[in-house]
């Protein structure tokens, strides 16, 4: 499981790279860059959700230990 979540947090990190170059900073809520803005949010609440499960792993984890 914890390689499977650094796997998809890096690909979520690529994603918001790739879009990144995508962005028009002239028109930024316009066409393919406002294309590139959604996809970016979306990719950091990827990542942002990885980490929140991640660390509900190693919760559980440090809990069944203490019992």
């Amino acid at each position: 499981m914890k390689i499977f979540i650094w796997i998809l947090s890096i690909i979520a990190a690529a994603l918001i790279i790739f879009n990144a170059t995508k962005l028009n900073m002239e028109a930024l809520f316009e066409g393919e860059s406002l294309t590139a803005v959604i996809t970016i949010v979306a990719g950091l609440c990827a990542i942002l959700l990885l980490q929140i499960l991640r660390l509900s792993k190693k919760i559980e984890t440090l809990s069944k230990k203490r019992q």
